[in-house]
């Protein structure tokens, strides 16, 4: 992990601003402080950051919105840091792709840490797929093939998406285990993050770009109270094809 990774907080008060700021950048990060969920929006045009700590009570947009918006569009980890905290607040913002969840108040070095663990991931995820799962290697499974170098799907019809690191890790893992069942514990590893429906929600976002009806799904498939399996074969390809 880079301590000049680049981080975006964005939270309307101030006085939560400057502390959450202060404490990263006393760790050497590379922090900028938006206090509207537009100018995020519009300064992650210019500049991806590598992670935007996101609080959900935002004064011209809902933080849910800006937190499906960039897991939706950009390859950014997202960390919610939220007053808001019950439990459907905290299990919407994982579905949505939320990497993690802090309810306020908070401790500043809870937050430091929890910062850390989560770009350790990131770093590890994006390491993985570009180095130890074949790089130079194309998979084809059902009608899709998928570039692990690139993270990008492409359909048998043309359709191309690209999936965000940690939807990538998770194929990749039934990937190399093809209609096999593989467990939650297995499928998270280490990305384990202290709410039971993590994986599931990671799972329901795959699913959604990977299969025609998400609600009956035919490539991966549900082993109830064992896990998941991906159903179909699997076969290593050459990047040139």
């Amino acid at each position: 992990m880079s301590k000049s990774d680049l981080i975006y907080v964005v939270d309307d008060d101030k006085d939560i601003c400057d502390l959450v700021c202060e404490e990263l950048e006393y760790y050497g990060f590379d922090i900028r402080a938006f206090h509207t969920g537009a100018q995020a929006l519009l300064a992650i045009k210019r500049q991806v950051p590598k992670l935007c700590i996101v609080d959900l009570g935002l004064p011209d947009m809902d933080g849910l919105a800006l937190v499906k918006a960039l897991c939706d569009s950009d390859n950014v980890g997202v960390l919610i840091l939220s007053g808001r905290g019950s439990l459907p607040d905290r299990v919407l913002g994982l579905e949505l792709g939320a990497d993690d969840y802090i309810t306020k108040p908070f401790e500043p070095r809870e937050l430091v840490a929890r910062v850390h663990s989560l770009l350790r991931r990131i770093n590890k995820d994006k390491d993985e797929v570009a180095t130890h799962y074949c790089a130079a290697k194309k998979v084809r499974f059902a009608d899709w093939i998928f570039n692990p170098s690139s993270l990008v799907l492409k359909k048998d019809s043309g359709e191309e998406l690209t999936l965000s690191t940690a939807e990538a890790d998770l194929l990749i893992t039934l990937l190399r285990a093809p209609q096999q069942i593989l467990s939650r514990d297995r499928l998270l590893g280490e990305q384990a993050i202290p709410y039971d429906r993590s994986i599931d929600s990671r799972m329901s976002r795959l699913r959604k770009k990977l299969e025609t009806d998400p609600k009956d799904p035919r490539i991966i498939k549900t082993v109830y109270g064992a896990g998941y399996i991906l159903s179909t074969p699997v076969e290593w390809i050459s990047a040139e094809e």
